[in-house]
């Protein structure tokens, strides 16, 4: 049976994080994984000239990116994270937007050169209803790429996750874990030329790593 997402009981619950979560001192950075100076950098998306971020957050790595010159929009369906980084990161001339995602998808008819999310909305959001959506913004050749924690053995699909603790408000959320494999299979039915995901370890042995995935959007012509 398909996740039942209850986007404004998610909203509260994002709202809720955006509080914590949110840094006035922070500065721009871009890091696929949980671990500061690990991994990968913004070369997985390839030279783009416009990127989109799904469920961008803080706003770190998208202002990172505007910094650069790069045309730079995030969605967030946060309203309290979106007018923390409007307000701290205005002079990169990155643009903060909030809104569900599957609906900016739809209808926002811009395209992009890479769209991507690092523990963002790739991570929240059902891959079945995303990935088409992701793949049509996708300018030919395009990358979309996202990073999360790696499933754990045997617990695949849809995961409800409470925020904080098991007391208070039940505020809570689904997030969607699988193997590489599915995830590249997903892709590839989604319409994407190719897909590759893998788990890059943690610095740390017996550390949690990081699901990495990269697909490309068919080319011109093709």
């Amino acid at each position: 049976m398909p996740a039942q997402h209850d986007i404004a009981a998610e909203t509260e619950l994002w709202d809720t994080y955006a509080a914590s979560a949110f840094k006035d001192d922070a500065e721009p950075s871009f890091c696929w994984t949980q671990y500061a100076g690990h991994g990968p950098g913004p070369e997985l998306l390839g030279d783009p000239r416009s990127v989109l971020e799904i469920g961008c957050g803080t706003g770190r790595a998208l202002a990172y990116l505007a910094q650069r010159g790069i045309s730079a929009r995030g969605v967030d369906l946060s309203s309290v994270m979106v007018k923390k980084t409007t307000v701290k990161w205005a002079s990169t001339g990155a643009e903060f937007v909030c809104a569900e995602v599957l609906t900016d998808l739809s209808e926002h008819e811009a395209t992009y050169d890479a769209v991507y999310s690092i523990f963002g909305a790739a991570w929240f959001t059902d891959p079945s209803r995303l990935f088409p959506l992701v793949r049509q913004r996708l300018k030919p050749g395009g990358v979309f790429a996202f990073s999360q924690p790696p499933a754990i053995p045997g617990a695949y699909g849809p995961q409800g996750m409470y925020k904080g603790g098991f007391a208070g408000k039940a505020m809570f959320t689904y997030r969607y874990s699988y193997p590489p494999a599915v995830w590249e299979r997903m892709l590839t039915q989604a319409g994407f030329a190719t897909a590759e995901a893998h788990v890059l370890d943690a610095p740390h042995s017996g550390h949690i790593g990081t699901l990495l995935v990269r697909a490309t959007a068919p080319g011109q012509g093709d």
